[in-house]
């Protein structure tokens, strides 16, 4: 498989998602989703689509939605560690769509916390 040829290996062992691969070397890593992503919460169009070469295109979701996905495993409880990761990606993307970003945020904990969670 080309990921296997670049370094890319399968996760393992307990608290580990199965369905990506990760670079060991380069702490990078991909989650291998079906058609509903983010159980439909997402905005499709807000997906982007990565020339990755020769090899064709990959779609990648949208920072907002990656920043909401770790907000709403912070706010479950069993990742303290992932409202850092957010805060981190939300001061790396001035140019987020907040509105967006809110509504987002607000659907993956429940209401608990919005973009002010990550301004704190």
């Amino acid at each position: 498989m080309l990921l296997q040829e670049h370094g890319f290996v399968r996760p393992s062992g307990p608290g580990m998602a199965t369905r990506g691969w990760i670079h060991p070397e380069l702490g990078l890593g991909f989650e291998i989703v079906g058609a509903n992503v983010l159980d439909g919460n997402s905005d499709a169009a807000k997906f982007k689509l990565i020339n990755t070469g020769e090899d064709g295109n990959a779609q990648v979701i949208s920072v907002e939605d990656i920043i909401a996905d770790r907000m709403g495993q912070f706010a479950s409880g069993t990742a303290p560690e992932m409202r850092e990761q957010a805060r981190k990606l939300f001061a790396l993307y001035p140019d987020a769509d907040k509105v967006y970003m809110e509504k987002r945020i607000r659907q993956e904990t429940e209401g608990e916390y919005g973009v002010e969670g990550l301004e704190e």
